[in-house]
């Protein structure tokens, strides 16, 4: 695979990735911008803004005639909005890639943003937020950072709420692209079988479609710095009749700057990663308590966090018992019972799993693409897997033991259940 980093006179920095397969190609447009960067007036807006490209531009003037046309290549299309960036991107036969990039640009640079399908977009939303609200199972995340982070900008849906979105006009999107959509403030990733256009020079379609971006940031962005007090256990109840009830139990960590980082992947991994780990053995395996259950970690430029999620009967007893099981595995972290056969177990996992993932040209571009937006660097998967293959018992040992306390915990919850049912429930002794 052939990674190329260019910087165009504009500020935009493009990647090329060869990555010697098929003829295809994955195109993402990335900005470092999402919901933490918005005010309790404007919550929701980078996602909405997300949407508002796809309804039509200068040359494409409407939804289908953007739809109907990169169908009609053979491609797929979409976006997604994150807390600290946003993403559009195509997926299309490398030799569609000029009609891509010349879409692409003119969504982002010349959006029509008509209000009439603002006000129709709105609706869309609305029902979007009721979809999550309907998804327990994915609203628990949520309620789990609401919890973490309060009215903090990283505490607030990205989605935002109905009380702001509907209230949106054509100057809340014009206002965010302004302060945000500049070229300094973006990267380009084209990734997939470059090679297989022979003698097609690729950035001079770049500079064509997007040279012209002269546009500058008003300021240097940085992210609302994210403030963390917390001295003991909490818990955060979301009453709603469900036939299973969701948790996620978790930990407040560190950034994604940190160099433990790698070192609390192989916890979470030990701990809750796949079939085999000690959360699924002995919780789902040996208990029956519940159908899925897992691990995971998420990290931001200041903070983060770990968190075991699980969904069981709605019975505070079975609940209870998940929740101490839950603990009791993450004590004997702290105490130094790992296995070398599930340290080498954990390190195969993590490193195959990135490797399959990077069969698909959109996981790698997106790879390269956020690790550029957020921390202005490219990392090649070999650079990563050497930091895994590092990482010994003792390193994770003393991870656990940083941030396995009682007062570092936290429990959202979403079940047939009131805040004071589980006063007291989350201890670790």
């Amino acid at each position: 695979m052939q990674t190329e980093l260019f910087t165009l006179p504009n500020g935009l920095r493009v990647i090329l990735i060869d990555t010697k397969a098929f003829p295809t190609m994955t195109t993402v447009l990335f900005f470092g911008t999402g919901s933490r960067f918005e005010n309790e007036k404007n919550n929701g807006i980078a996602h909405f803004l997300e949407h508002m490209p796809f309804k039509g531009s200068k040359k494409y003037p409407s939804f289908f005639a953007i739809s109907s046309l990169l169908e009609g290549l053979g491609a797929v299309h979409n976006a997604y909005t994150s807390k600290d960036h946003t993403a559009f991107w195509v997926k299309a036969p490398t030799t569609h890639t000029a009609t891509v990039l010349d879409v692409l640009a003119d969504m982002i640079l010349n959006p029509l943003l008509k209000e009439e399908e603002i006000e129709r977009e709105k609706g869309v939303i609305v029902q979007e937020m009721n979809m999550f609200e309907d998804s327990p199972q994915r609203k628990v995340s949520d309620l789990f950072e609401n919890l973490l982070y309060g009215k903090q900008a990283l505490g607030r849906d990205i989605i935002g709420k109905k009380d702001t979105v509907t209230k949106f006009t054509r100057n809340t999107f014009t206002d965010y692209m302004n302060a945000f959509y500049h070229p300094d403030n973006a990267v380009l990733v084209l990734a997939g079988g470059l090679g297989q256009g022979k003698g097609v020079n690729f950035m001079k379609m770049v500079e064509d479609k997007f040279g012209y971006w002269n546009t500058k940031l008003a300021k240097d962005l940085k992210a609302p710095k994210t403030t963390e007090h917390q001295n003991s256990p909490k818990t955060l109840i979301h009453y709603k009749k469900t036939e299973q009830t969701h948790f996620s139990l978790g930990f407040r960590t560190f950034s994604f700057r940190d160099k433990r980082k790698y070192a609390l992947s192989l916890f979470s991994t030990i701990l809750g990663g796949g079939s085999s780990s000690r959360l699924f053995i002995e919780v789902r395996e040996r208990r029956g308590l519940c159908y899925y259950i897992h691990s995971g970690k998420e990290s931001y430029q200041d903070v983060g966090y770990m968190t075991s999620q699980a969904g069981v009967n709605n019975d505070k007893d079975k609940i209870n018992e998940a929740i101490s099981v839950i603990l009791v595995e993450h004590k004997k972290m702290t105490e130094g019972k790992i296995t070398d056969e599930e340290l080498v177990r954990a390190k195969e996992m993590i490193k195959g799993r990135i490797l399959l993932s990077l069969e698909d040209s959109s996981n790698i571009a997106t790879w390269y693409g956020t690790k550029q937006i957020l921390e202005n660097k490219t990392e090649t998967v070999e650079e990563v897997i050497k930091k895994i293959d590092r990482v010994n018992k003792e390193e994770i040992v003393s991870v656990a033991r940083d941030i396995v306390k009682s007062e570092k915990l936290n429990l959202a919850l979403i079940g047939p259940f009131k805040q004071e049912d589980f006063r007291g429930l989350v201890d670790l002794n």
